[in-house]
C-alpha cells in the first residue's frame, strides 16, 4: 500500500506586527494601564506569529496548537482593527506550497495587505500541517488510526473552508495553491484518505464483510471523485496523480473482494468469480500502470488465490453461471467521514490577548456618538455664552452699572475700577499681544507638517502612475489614486479648517485693534484711569429714588441668571456617560449597531433635563432685559443733560464694551493658541498615516517589481526560434572544387582532436639491467633517428631520450620540431638511476657521494616511450 498523501506547508515572510498596531493602540486609546495592556498583548501576537509561521515545525500535535491559537487570535483582532489597505499599513507575504522556483525566477509569491489573506494562508498550514501529522501516525493500534482519521478530516475542514471563502476575503486572483479548485481538490482527497483509514480499522477489526466492502466503496468513489478534479489541471505536484489513481483502483478492487466473501457465503459463486476477476484486473493495472509508486503485491496474491479456489470449486462442484460485471448488484457505501468545521476557536488552549478590547464597529459607534454629544454640548454652551455676550453688550450700550454708581461727576465708578482691575491681573495689553505673535508661528508649522504630508503622497502616487503606464496590465495592485482617497478628503478637511482659522485671526486682530484704546486706559493705574475720563457736573441726588432702587435690584437678578448660566455650563461639561456597553449588546443581539437610533436615543435621555434649564435660563434674561432697558429711560429722563455729562457717559460706556472686549479676546486668543496646538498633534498623526502607508506602498511596490522581473525572467524570449536563411544552410555545406583541380579553400592545418575515452592501461615497465656507472652521452646521440634520416619505427636505444615530449600527442607542422619536455631532476625521479643520463644534467663531482640507487632485488621501473608525431 502507498503512503498517504501529505500538503507541504506554505512558506511566509516576516512582518513586523508591533509598529503598526501598536501605533493605532496608542492613536486610539488614552494613555495608561489599558493602552499599556494592549501594547504587551501586540507583543505576544507577534512572538506567536514567529512561532506559527516563522520558522520549521515539527509534525507533531504541539506545533499544530500553535498554528491553531495564532488562527483563533486572527480571527480576535480582525473585527479589532482596521485591516484595510489604507489604514492599518500590514503586508502579508506568502509563497505558492507547490511551486519549486526557477534558478532566476525563484518562487511564486503573493503579498496582500489584508488579514483575510493572512487567515486563509495560516488555515492551508493549518490543513497542511494536519496532513502530515496524520501521515505519520503507526496505524498498527487504535489509537493512531483514530488519530489519523481525526487529523484528516481537520485538514479536509481546512481546505474546504478556504475554497468557500478565499475569493471574498482577497480583492485579487490567489495563488494557485489556494485557488478554489485546488483546495476543493486537496479537500477531497482528505476525506478519501479518513474514510481509507477507518476502512483499515475496520479490516484490522475483522469486522464483516459487507461493512468492510462498503467502507471501502465509499473510499474509492472519495478518490475517484478527487481524481476527475485534478486530472485536467496542473496545480498539485506530478506524483499525485498516479497514487490517486492507484488508489481509487486498490479501494475498488478490496471492495469487490470483500463483496465477492459475501457472495459464497450466499451460496453466489458465479458472482464470486465474477467480482474476483474484476478486483484481479484492477490489481494487474495497478501494477502495470503505477507499480512505482504503489506496492499491491500483498493484495494480488490474496486475489489470485481466491480466484483460483473460485474457479476450481466452481469448475469442479458448483457449475454456477459467472454473470457480467454489469449484471451484478452495485455495491453499497457506507461514509463514516466528513469534513471538520471550522469554528472559532479551534485551539483548546486558547486566550484572547484581546479580550477586553471592543470591536471595531462598537469604535467606530463610540467616535460618532462622540461626535453627536460634542457638537450637542458645543451648541448649548454656545447659546449661553452668546446670551451672555449679548447681555453686557447691551449693559454696556445703557453704561450699566456705572450710570446709577456715577453720582459725584468727577470720580471713577467702583464698576469701572473692578474693570479695570480685573484687566491689569490678566496682564493687560501685553497678554494680547503675544498672543497675537504667538498665532502666525502656530499656524506656519502646521502647514508645512500639512504640505509635508502631502507631499508623501504626490510622490508614491507619481512613482505608482509611472510604474503602471510601464507594466500596463502587469501592475496589479490597488492604483494609489483611489487608495489615497480617504487621506485625500481628511487633508482637504485639514486644510479648510486652516483656512477658516486664519479667517478667524483676521476677525479677532480687527477687534482687537477697535478696542484697544479703551483696553490700553483701563491697563492704567487709578490715577491715570481717572484723569482719562472726562468731569461733569454732579448729577441731581436720585440714590433714594424708586428708578434707582429697581434698576438696582433687576442687574441683581441678571447677575443670578449669568451665575445660574456658568453653573449649568460645568455640570453639562461634567456628564460623562459610557455607550460600549449598550452598543456591545446591540452588536451581539442583532449582528450590527443602529447607532443613529441609539445615540440620539440616550443623548436626549442624558441632556433633555439640561437643555429645558438653559432654554429657562435664557428666557428670563431676555424677559430681565427688556425691564432694565424701561428703567434706564426713565432714569435718563431724570439726570441733567449736558454736553459734559454726554461725553463722561461716553467714555464710560465705551471702557465697559473695552472690558468685556478684552475678557472675550483673551478667551478667543487662548483658545485659538489652544486650537492650533490640538490641529499640531492631529496633523502629526495624520502625516503618520501617510508616512506609513507610503512606506508601506514602497515596500508592496519593491515586492512587485521583483516579482515581476522574475516572471519575466521565467517568460521565453520568443514563442518559436526563426526560420535559418538559406545562404546560412549553403555556407554551412563545403563547396564543389574548381574547375582547375584545386579549391579556392585553404585547407586548415590538422589538428589533435581529443575524444572522451579513458587513455589504455599503462604498459608494464621493461627489465632493464642495472649499469656500473652513468656514462655520459654525446649530442649525437641524442638525435631522434626519424629525424636523421633512419627509419620511423626505429627503437630508441636504452639510455637515450627522446627529443620531443611524451605523453599526449601534440600536433607537428612542417619546419617546427615540437614541444621538448624538460626532463624530471635526477634527484627526484627514480626511474633514472642506474641509466645512462645526457650530458646536461647534473653529475657528480668526483669524490663526492653520490644520489642512493635502487635497491638490488627489485626491478626498476621504466616509464612509457611514446614515439613522436610526425
Amino acid at each position: 500500500m502507498a503512503a498517504f498523501i501529505s500538503v507541504p506547508l506554505k512558506k511566509t515572510s516576516e512582518v513586523d506586527l508591533v509598529k503598526p498596531l501598536s501605533k493605532f493602540i496608542q492613536n486610539t486609546y488614552p494613555s495608561g494601564d489599558e493602552q499599556a495592556e494592549y501594547c504587551r498583548a501586540v507583543d505576544e501576537l507577534n512572538k506567536l506569529r514567529r512561532s506559527a509561521v516563522g520558522r520549521p515545525l515539527d509534525k507533531h500535535e504541539s506545533s499544530l496548537e500553535t498554528v491553531l491559537r495564532y488562527y483563533d487570535q486572527l480571527c480576535s483582532i480582525e473585527p479589532k482593527f482596521p485591516f484595510s489597505e489604507g489604514q492599518l499599513c500590514l503586508t502579508f507575504t506568502w509563497k505558492d506550497a507547490f511551486d519549486k522556483g526557477s534558478l532566476f525566477g525563484g518562487s511564486v509569491k503573493l503579498s496582500l495587505p489584508s488579514l483575510g489573506y493572512e487567515k486563509t494562508c495560516v488555515l492551508f498550514n493549518i490543513g497542511a500541517l494536519a496532513s502530515q501529522i496524520a501521515s505519520e501516525q503507526n496505524l498498527d493500534n487504535d489509537e493512531a488510526l483514530k488519530a489519523a482519521s481525526r487529523y484528516y478530516q481537520l485538514a479536509s475542514g481546512a481546505f474546504s473552508h478556504i475554497k468557500d471563502t478565499v475569493l471574498s476575503s482577497l480583492n485579487r486572483d490567489p495563488t494557485v495553491d489556494i485557488s478554489p479548485d485546488t483546495v476543493g481538490t486537496l479537500s477531497l482527497i482528505m476525506l478519501a484518505q479518513a474514510q481509507e483509514v477507518f476502512f483499515l480499522k475496520a479490516t484490522r477489526d475483522k469486522m464483516k464483510d459487507a461493512i468492510i466492502a462498503k467502507l471501502a466503496n465509499q473510499a474509492a468513489d472519495f478518490y475517484g471523485d478527487a481524481l476527475k478534479q485534478c486530472q485536467y489541471k496542473d496545480a498539485l505536484p506530478k506524483e499525485v496523480f498516479p497514487v490517486l489513481a492507484a488508489k481509487h483502483c486498490i479501494m475498488q478492487a478490496h471492495a469487490e473482494y470483500h463483496q465477492s466473501v459475501l457472495a459464497k457465503q450466499q451460496k453466489k459463486f458465479g458472482e464470486e468469480i465474477s467480482r474476483l476477476q474484476h478486483a484481479s484486473e484492477l490489481v494487474k493495472t495497478v501494477t502495470s500502470r503505477y507499480d512505482e509508486y504503489v506496492s499491491v503485491k500483498d493484495l494480488s496474491d490474496k486475489v489470485n488465490r481466491a480466484l483460483t479456489a473460485a474457479k476450481k470449486d466452481n469448475d469442479f462442484i458448483y457449475h454456477d453461471r459467472v454473470p457480467d460485471l454489469k449484471d451484478l448488484d452495485p455495491i453499497g457505501k457506507a461514509p463514516l467521514v466528513k469534513p471538520s468545521p471550522i469554528s472559532v476557536p479551534l485551539s483548546q488552549k486558547y486566550t484572547d490577548l484581546f479580550e477586553k478590547m471592543v470591536p471595531l464597529a462598537v469604535q467606530q459607534s463610540m467616535s460618532v456618538y462622540n461626535q453627536r454629544k460634542a457638537e450637542l454640548i458645543n451648541g448649548t454652551i454656545a447659546r449661553m455664552r452668546d446670551a451672555t455676550t449679548l447681555c453686557n453688550g447691551v449693559l454696556a450700550s445703557l453704561n450699566l452699572p456705572a450710570a446709577i454708581e456715577d453720582v459725584s461727576g468727577d470720580s471713577i465708578p467702583q464698576s469701572i475700577l473692578q474693570k479695570s482691575k480685573a484687566v491689569i491681573e490678566q496682564g493687560g495689553i501685553q497678554t494680547i499681544d503675544q498672543l497675537i505673535r504667538d498665532l502666525p508661528e502656530l499656524l506656519l508649522r502646521n502647514k508645512e507638517i500639512l504640505e509635508a504630508s502631502l507631499k508623501f503622497l504626490d510622490e508614491e502616487e507619481a512613482t505608482d502612475n509611472e510604474l503602471k503606464s510601464k507594466f500596463k496590465e502587469r501592475w496589479q495592485r490597488t492604483p494609489s489614486i483611489e487608495l489615497y482617497k480617504p487621506l485625500r478628503s481628511e487633508g482637504a478637511n485639514l486644510r479648510n479648517i486652516l483656512d477658516k482659522a486664519v479667517s478667524a485671526d483676521a476677525v479677532v486682530k480687527e477687534r482687537y485693534q477697535s478696542q484697544r484704546e479703551a483696553i490700553a486706559i483701563l491697563c492704567k493705574g487709578e490715577a491715570d484711569l481717572n484723569a482719562s475720563i472726562p468731569s461733569a457736573n454732579p448729577a441731581k441726588t436720585m440714590q433714594g429714588s424708586d428708578v434707582v432702587v429697581t434698576l438696582k435690584s433687576l442687574l441683581a437678578l441678571l447677575d443670578e441668571v449669568k451665575k445660574e448660566r456658568e453653573q449649568l455650563e460645568n455640570d453639562i461639561k461634567s456628564v460623562n456617560f459610557d455607550m460600549t456597553t449598550k452598543f456591545l449588546t446591540a452588536l451581539a443581539k442583532d449582528g450590527a449597531i443602529n447607532e443613529e437610533a441609539l445615540s440620539v436615543t440616550e443623548l436626549d435621555r442624558i441632556y433633555g433635563g439640561y437643555t429645558d434649564r438653559v432654554q429657562k435660563n435664557l428666557n428670563k434674561q431676555e424677559e430681565l432685559i427688556g425691564q432694565i432697558q424701561v428703567s434706564h429711560q426713565e432714569f435718563s429722563k431724570m439726570k441733567q443733560s449736558n454736553s459734559e455729562a454726554n461725553l463722561r457717559e461716553e467714555v464710560l460706556k465705551k471702557l465697559a464694551a473695552g472690558h468685556d472686549s478684552y475678557i472675550e479676546l483673551v478667551a478667543n486668543l487662548r483658545e485659538g493658541t489652544k486650537f492650533y496646538n490640538d490641529l499640531t498633534e492631529i496633523l502629526l498623526k495624520f502625516q503618520g498615516k501617510c508616512s506609513d502607508i507610503v512606506f508601506a506602498r514602497k515596500t508592496e511596490r519593491d515586492e512587485l517589481l521583483k516579482d515581476l522581473q522574475q516572471s519575466i525572467a521565467r517568460e521565453p524570449s520568443a514563442p518559436s526560434m526563426p526560420t535559418v536563411p538559406s545562404y546560412q544552410n549553403a555556407a554551412s555545406s563545403s563547396p564543389a572544387p574548381a574547375a582547375g583541380g584545386t579549391s579556392s579553400i585553404p585547407t586548415p592545418a590538422p589538428r589533435t582532436v581529443y575524444n572522451n575515452k579513458q587513455p589504455p592501461p599503462r604498459p608494464p615497465p621493461p627489465a632493464v639491467p642495472l649499469a656500473s656507472a652513468p656514462t655520459p652521452v654525446s649530442a649525437a646521440q641524442n638525435v631522434n633517428p626519424a629525424l636523421a634520416g633512419g627509419a620511423a619505427s626505429a627503437p630508441t636505444q636504452p639510455g637515450t631520450f627522446p627529443s620531443q615530449a611524451q605523453g599526449p600527442p601534440f600536433p607537428t607542422y612542417p619546419g617546427y620540431t615540437g614541444y621538448y619536455g624538460m626532463p624530471m631532476p635526477v634527484g627526484y625521479n627514480p626511474y633514472m638511476y642506474g641509466q645512462t643520463m645526457p650530458p646536461y644534467l647534473y653529475q657528480p663531482q668526483a669524490g663526492q657521494a653520490p644520489y642512493p640507487t635502487q635497491p638490488s632485488g627489485f626491478p626498476l621501473p621504466q616509464p612509457p616511450y611514446f614515439p613522436p608525431q610526425q
